[in-house]
């Protein structure tokens, strides 16, 4: 990858038909929609993704039709890759076959909680068998590994490490000091939607949003305005943003984002995978309210 990844990537969504099986078309046509609403690139099998409820062909799938959007617009593709090394070495060999895949998306493996020695072993032999930089997916309450502002920059320092996805649920101490002393060739990426905004304005040069699946445009519009010094602008997008990332992650993602884009005629089911169930009514109508101040023309994206 010539440079760290920045900007908005979107991790998309898989979606799929009443009779529960992939709808390519719906997914392209995203791909399609986020990248023309000023996306930076997309996330093809992130947790927003479902993989773990997609068998390997259906995985394969959704990489070629991410792919070959990403190919036609010249947009960056991301490529989650969790699970254990030897699954992780197969899915990080696989990406070699696209081009337009210029870094993979790695977590801890869960439940392990290998300490920090044991995770900057995984993450150096991931990345020295990986024909991709690696960006790791700082996660914790998925994965049960913690990890100081002090392991990160220990693991910014490995070779063919990119950057973090920093979502441990809350702008605290640790981010701050990341932040403050990552090298500048490695890319602190926001990863919690509702909070996204602070950390933009602490100099995180991007962010991995489910919630950009929707007003992809003002998501960006924040990023661009916090990256240009506009306070007052960021500031009024990162509360209304905040609003709506908050009430599309009251229930299990991604089954309010789902919902809100199957009521918008964006996808054709609204279904999950078990064990993740669909969104309440009165959750898609809560997420529905949040969006459409968001949606105003007197919002302008500038």
């Amino acid at each position: 990858m010539s440079q760290s990844p920045r900007g908005i990537l979107v991790p998309l969504i898989t979606p799929f038909t009443a009779a529960d099986t992939l709808a390519l078309d719906a997914l392209e046509q995203l791909a399609r929609d986020v990248l023309d609403e000023g996306a930076a690139g997309l996330v093809a099998l992130g947790t927003t993704g479902e993989p773990s409820a997609l068998d390997p062909a259906e995985r394969a799938a959704v990489v070629e039709v991410c792919a070959r959007v990403c190919r036609e617009r010249g947009a960056p593709l991301v490529v989650g890759a969790g699970g254990g090394m030897r699954e992780s070495l197969r899915t990080l060999a696989g990406l070699a076959e696209h081009p337009e895949v210029v870094a993979a998306l790695a977590p801890v493996p869960a439940f392990v909680r290998p300490g920090d020695a044991g995770v900057l072993a995984w993450f150096e032999q991931l990345a020295a068998r990986s024909p991709v930089p690696v960006i790791v997916y700082h996660v914790p309450q998925r994965t049960g590994q913690w990890l100081t502002a002090e392991t990160l920059c220990a693991l910014a320092r490995l070779p063919g490490i990119a950057g973090v996805k920093y979502a441990t649920g809350a702008l605290d101490p640790q981010a701050v000091a990341l932040l403050a002393a990552a090298p500048p060739d490695f890319a602190v990426l926001g990863g919690d939607d509702a909070v996204v905004s602070p950390l933009l304005a602490l100099g995180a040069p991007g962010a991995i949003l489910a919630s950009a699946h929707l007003a992809t445009g003002r998501f960006v519009a924040l990023a661009d305005a916090w990256r240009s010094g506009d306070v007052a602008r960021a500031r009024e997008l990162g509360h209304r943003l905040a609003a709506l990332s908050a009430a599309l992650f009251a229930e299990p993602n991604p089954a309010v984002i789902k919902g809100a884009l199957h009521a918008l005629g964006r996808i054709p089911s609204p279904a999950v995978r078990l064990p993740l169930l669909p969104a309440s009514p009165a959750g898609v109508d809560r997420a529905l309210a949040a969006l459409e101040p968001l949606l105003a023309p007197q919002l302008s994206t500038r």
